[in-house]
């Protein structure tokens, strides 16, 4: 019944911008924390960001400030804003959940909800 759904990935010419979705319903999103990682091409999972039921957020050192986590509980959705991307961004981006408060999704094992990823690819 748990579903992520992402979207608003695609092509982006180095040094732009965008903001990737993940719409979520089936369990209490008010009262969970959730995660973006990604994944590039014969590259391991790497986790983005993780934003907490308090509106606190976690990133990964490799974002260098470029990439901002935020939730609108109204709407159920989490979103991750993507500034200055370069080729190294390009990846599967995906959201991800335990369902629980304090659970970051750093491993696939860390956490049981994943959704089917949105492609992000920058080049010029």
């Amino acid at each position: 019944q748990v579903q992520l759904v992402e979207s608003g990935g695609g092509l982006v010419q180095p040094g732009g911008s965008l903001r990737l979705s993940c719409a979520a319903s089936g369990f209490f999103f008010s009262d969970s924390a959730m995660t973006w990682a990604r994944q590039a091409p014969g590259k391991g999972l790497e986790w983005v960001s993780t934003i907490f039921r308090d509106g606190t957020s976690l990133s990964a050192d490799s974002a260098n400030g470029r990439f901002t986590i935020s939730r609108d509980n109204d709407k159920n959705t989490v979103y991750l804003d993507m500034y200055f991307v370069a080729p190294e961004d390009t990846a599967v981006y995906y959201c991800a959940t335990a369902a629980v408060n304090l659970k970051s999704c750093r491993t696939r094992d860390d956490c049981r909800y994943w959704g089917q990823g949105t492609q992000v690819t920058v080049s010029s």
